[in-house]
């Protein structure tokens, strides 16, 4: 299952697009252990940004999991570039962007581990 919470929170500047943090769980296959992070940072996925099924953008998570993308304002879908997989859920993440504003989002991926 795909989670996405878009905390609506926006950061000034004039320029408009999305940024955030990009996390995946479970971590490792089993029972999570009590010392143990439940998901980690998804480091290194590149995932595309579509308008009405056409490609706008491209990025590529950080080490951190962090990205930051500029895209004009409009309603977008996220989602793992390239999946040729069933397993676990990368998206499509549904984002809203507004003139001026970068869109802070924090989106957790499904590794589909269990």
């Amino acid at each position: 299952m795909a989670i996405c919470t878009a905390a609506g929170q926006t950061s000034s500047g004039g320029e408009s697009g999305i940024e955030g943090v990009i996390s995946i769980s479970p971590a490792r296959p089993g029972p999570v252990r009590v010392d143990e992070a439940g998901s980690v940072p998804l480091a290194n996925a590149t995932f595309v940004i579509e308008n009405n099924s056409r490609e706008i953008a491209s990025f590529t998570t950080d080490d951190k999991g962090h990205f930051r993308a500029a895209v004009p304002p409009g309603h977008y879908k996220v989602s793992l570039k390239g999946r040729k997989t069933s397993i676990g859920r990368f998206g499509p993440f549904e984002v809203k962007v507004v003139a001026g504003k970068m869109t802070n989002v924090q989106w957790e991926c499904d590794s589909g581990m269990r």
